[in-house]
Parts: C-alpha cells; sequence; structure tokens
C-alpha cells in the first residue's frame, strides 16, 4: 500500500520547536536533536514549515529565496543532514512550498519594480493600472486575508505613482502569475531541487488560490466559503462546472497540479503532495486529489465541525462518500499553525454548525479547560481510528492550549497588525514547545539563552515532553499509545468503516478486522451495549472508564472485537 494513504504526519513549526544555538528562535540542529521524541511519538513523518530565506514578515511564507536555507534556521548542511538522520529513523520529511507568492525581497519581485510597466519581468506577478482618476483606485475590489486591500501601489523609478500589484496576503507577498510559462517552469525546478535532496514530499500552500479569473474582476459580494452545511440544500452539483469566485479554487489550478504529478512521479521512489485547499465542499476537496493530481489534501471541514455527533458524522460520511468517487484517502486534521489550538476550541459552548477557528471569535465564551482538554483528547482518538492519515501539530500531543492572554507588544502575527488590532492573529498557537524543567524555556532554548520569541506560560510545568512521559495518564501517553496501537491493528489506517447503532449522542464504528471506536459527545454518561466495555476488549480510553460500565462523557474508546 502507498504509504502516504495511512500515513500519520507531524507538523514542526522550525521557530517554536526546539532552539539549538540560544537566540530563542528554534532551528534545523534543535529539530535534529528532537527527532527521537518523534519516534517515540510513533508518527510516520514530519512535515516542516517553511525553512527559506525570508523577511520573516509572514512567518517564513514570504519566500525570498526557494533553494536555500533561513540563516535563523541553519544551512543547507544542515537541511541535508536533518533529512539523513529523519531517513536513518524511518521517518519521512515533508517540505512546505508556497507557490502562490514570494517575498518582495525575491530577486524576481525586485527586478520587476526596476523593470517598469509591460516588462517580461512583471509578467511574473498580477501588476496592473489603477482605476479612477490618474490610476489612484486599486484595480478591482479584492482584499487581503490579513485585512485591507489586496493591492499595493509601486511608486515607480522615476519617482511618479505608478500600477499596483496584487497580494492576497500581507504587501510584503506578492501574488505570482500562473498564467505565465516562467512561473510554472520556475516552480518546478524547484521541485526538483528538494527532490533531488532526498525529500519526499511538498505540503502546498494556499494550494486553490493559484489560478485567478481572466480579467481581474470585482469580487463584489460572492461569498467564501459556503457554509458545509449547506451542501444538500444547494444541491451536490452546484458548483461542479462554476468558478463562482475571482480567486479561490478555480478550476484552472487542475492543469498546475497535474503538471506536478508528472514532477513526482518522474523519480523512483515517487514523491507525494499534500494540499492546504480551503474549499467550501468535500466534492471540491476531492478534485484536487483525483489520480493524475495530488495525492492528499487536508479535511478543513473536520476541523471546523463543533463537538457534535450529528454534526461530525455528516462530515465524516460527506468526506468519505467524496473521496471514494476518486480513490483517494481522506486526510484528517484538528489543530495547525493557523488555527486556535483544538482544547482551547472544545472549551467553550459548541456552535451548531461551522466551528470557531479564531481566537477573537472565541474569548467573549464562557472556558471550561478541563472540558476542552477531555474533548481534545477523544477527538484525536476519534481521528486516528479512522479511515485514511491524520496530521498532529507539534504541541498537540501534549493537549497544549492555546496561549490566549499574549501581551500586544508581544504579537508578531501580520494579521494583528494589518487589521488595526481587531484580529488577534495566530501566535497563541504558535507559542515554543515546553521539553523540560519547571520554568521558560522548559528546555526549548539551552541554558542562558534568550527570551523565547514568543513568551511561555508560566504554568506549563507539567504540560512538558519529560512531564508527561512519566505521566501514564497524560496526553502524550494516549497519543503514543494510540499510534502505537494504530500500527499493529490491522484494522486501522486506510479502508472502510461501517456505522453502529449507538444512543442519542453517541457516534460508533467498526472496521474490519475486528475493531470499534465509540465516541459521547455528550455531557453525561452513556450506557453501551451489554459486553463492550469489558477490560479485555478495550485496546484505549482517551478518559478513565467509570466503575459502573458506562462511557463517560467526552470520551472515546477503542474496542477489539
Amino acid at each position: 500500500m502507498d504509504w502516504w494513504r495511512s500515513a500519520v504526519v507531524y507538523q514542526v513549526y522550525p521557530r517554536s520547536f526546539a532552539d539549538s544555538d540560544g537566540d530563542g528562535i528554534g532551528d534545523l540542529p534543535g529539530i535534529r536533536s528532537r527527532l527521537d521524541h518523534l519516534t517515540d511519538l510513533g508518527v510516520d513523518a514530519l512535515w516542516i514549515s517553511p525553512w527559506y530565506p525570508s523577511p520573516m514578515r509572514d512567518a517564513g511564507y514570504d519566500v525570498s529565496d526557494f533553494r536555500d536555507i533561513e540563516p535563523a534556521f541553519g544551512t543547507l548542511a544542515d537541511a541535508d543532514a536533518l533529512v539523513a538522520d529523519a531517513h536513518r529513523l524511518g521517518l519521512r520529511v515533508l517540505l512546505d512550498i508556497v507557490p502562490n507568492h514570494t517575498s518582495d525581497q525575491h530577486r524576481w519581485f525586485q527586478e520587476a519594480l526596476a523593470a517598469g510597466p509591460g516588462s517580461t519581468e512583471r509578467a511574473r506577478y498580477w501588476f496592473r493600472d489603477g482605476r479612477g482618476r490618474g490610476g489612484e483606485e486599486p484595480p478591482n475590489d479584492w482584499v487581503s486575508q490579513f485585512g485591507g486591500p489586496a493591492w499595493t501601489r509601486v511608486t515607480e523609478t522615476d519617482g511618479r505613482p505608478g500600477q499596483w500589484y496584487l497580494h492576497l496576503y500581507t504587501p510584503g507577498q506578492p501574488d505570482l502569475n500562473w498564467e505565465n510559462p516562467e512561473v510554472r517552469t520556475e516552480m518546478e525546478d524547484v521541485l526538483r531541487f528538494w527532490f533531488d535532496r532526498g525529500v519526499d514530499g511538498f505540503r502546498i500552500d494556499v494550494a486553490h488560490g493559484l489560478a485567478k479569473a481572466p480579467g481581474l474582476p470585482d469580487r463584489g459580494g460572492t461569498p467564501w466559503p459556503l457554509p458545509p452545511d449547506d451542501e444538500a440544500a444547494a444541491g451536490p452539483d452546484r458548483r461542479a462546472d462554476d468558478d463562482l469566485h475571482p480567486h479561490w479554487d478555480r478550476d484552472a489550478v487542475h492543469e498546475i497540479y497535474r503538471s506536478w504529478r508528472r514532477v513526482a512521479d518522474s523519480y523512483p521512489q515517487r514523491r507525494v503532495f499534500v494540499a492546504e485547499a480551503w474549499v467550501d465542499r468535500p466534492r471540491r476537496l476531492a478534485r484536487y486529489v483525483r489520480h493524475d493530481e495530488l495525492h492528499t489534501a487536508f479535511n478543513f471541514d473536520f476541523l471546523n465541525t463543533p463537538w457534535d455527533d450529528r454534526l461530525l458524522r455528516a462530515t465524516i460520511d460527506r468526506t468519505i462518500a467524496a473521496l471514494a468517487e476518486v480513490g483517494a484517502p481522506a486526510t484528517w486534521v484538528l489543530e495547525n499553525h493557523d488555527v486556535v489550538r483544538s482544547v482551547s476550541r472544545f472549551a467553550r459552548p459548541q456552535p451548531d454548525r461551522h466551528g470557531r477557528v479564531w481566537l477573537e471569535d472565541l474569548l467573549e465564551l464562557p472556558c471550561d479547560p478541563v472540558v476542552g482538554l477531555r474533548r481534545a483528547r477523544a477527538a484525536a482518538a476519534l481521528m486516528l481510528a479512522l479511515p485514511g492519515g491524520a496530521y498532529i501539530f507539534q504541541g498537540q500531543e501534549l493537549g497544549l492550549p492555546e496561549v490566549e492572554d499574549l501581551a500586544p507588544s508581544a504579537r508578531r502575527d501580520p494579521m494583528w497588525e494589518q487589521t488595526g488590532h481587531a484580529r488577534l492573529g495566530r501566535d497563541g498557537c504558535r507559542v515554543p514547545v515546553p521539553w523540560s524543567g519547571d520554568r521558560p524555556p522548559y528546555g526549548f532554548s539551552p541554558p542562558g539563552a534568550a527570551d523565547p520569541w514568543l513568551p511561555q506560560p508560566a504554568d506549563w510545568a507539567d504540560r512538558s515532553v519529560e512531564a508527561e512521559s512519566a505521566d501514564p495518564s497524560s496526553t502524550l501517553s494516549l497519543f503514543r499509545s494510540a499510534l502505537r496501537l494504530r500500527r499493529e491493528h490491522p484494522a486501522l489506517g486506510d479502508g472502510t468503516l461501517t456505522w453502529l447503532a449507538s444512543p442519542e449522542g453517541t457516534l460508533a464504528f467498526s472496521r474490519a478486522p475486528g475493531f470499534a471506536c465509540w465516541v459521547n459527545v455528550s455531557a453525561t454518561s452513556v450506557e453501551l451495549p451489554a459486553g463492550a466495555l469489558d477490560d479485555s476488549r478495550v485496546l484505549l480510553a482517551s478518559s478513565p472508564l467509570d466503575t459502573d460500565r458506562a462511557l463517560p462523557a467526552d470520551t472515546t474508546i477503542w474496542v477489539g472485537t
């Protein structure tokens, strides 16, 4: 079986994983020094967020050179050594690729600024004349994902106000023009550069954003995304052949990925891709993983689903059905570097539809961290029992919560500044990992080091890898047990599931051979069928089981059948 169909992949955010040189910023030697944690955990691969040279206006997603390493992280030699060490330990390595945009410090963009309107250099990006008298208005009404307009006007070399360039993120991240053959050739060469160095695959940032509508028309009132629960009402084929949005999930992206797939398949040991594609329907997501395109795609529909049995089952069914049509595996995810950690999301009252993933949407709601951790553990056990692969974000295996009280002066996310502090940004899930000790930096940096680039809470001593390794009831111990069982049990990984009848407020399914998963999402214990909770049959429980043999609230169990 192709390894990616069942793989559990661990996301490493380099700045926050492990600091080897004491500057307060994580680095590649730091990652190498902690690879044993990943093997002890039991994952199959690691995905490393961008490690390329960057001005760091968006934490490395503004790349100035796709063929080198950010000096704060290390060198190309460090990268080669990290890949080699991971392979010796049986871990595959995926990198982030950021094809939608470059940094404004990238050589190409600097050449475009110098070359002027109508040049071949500007044709690599989206430079356009402005609207209105003297061109003082942006070319269209598109907005940045981080707030404000998606266009910035340049000053031409003669000092006059000039053209505008498109940036769907910060002004320091100009969008590439994927209609330009030179852009396509360059990115394929970048893929080969890293594949030739032994990298096993790529996570594709903003995979749904590369193609833009001809003529760059106004967005107007076009919504994005449509709420997932509206799929049945809208009709299953509502968007089958329609490019409704001018710059998200347009059909033209698929030609690009068919070309990338040919590059990956040209290697004796085939390389793989996973798409970060935020789309509005599972059937749209399935288009990215057809047999001649990408291998897998993150299931953000699952990440966005509240802790509700009806909504969870609907999401799982929609995902599996849509991907089965193209023969692709599901790729489940609950956390990443862009959203509030699951412990903190689940600690709040759950909405009756699409979930809340941004911190500003949660702060005013009542919070019960005990309930949040219990639900996050149960959700992780559910995720790891589902057919397909899964991704774990660093610290998720420790049950880390979102750091919600960062001081304004500590925030680094461009979303914070670009929205005039209206959006709190994503720094709270990016706080450095606690490894050991009873006070910051908890082994993240060596003794005598500079303070970590984001401050760690003073109460994380019992959440460190060291502390949780010594506690058989810890979240780390739960993840290690689940991943060990996932490797050993023939029913787990890729495959199918069969839903079982279960009491209201629960989910239950079986997987052949000899496995069942029961999930209680309600706030009270639930009696299960006779024998389901026999000690000889329970393989894993996300929370301690009740003495009366009922399934506790917010608990998942794995059962041998």
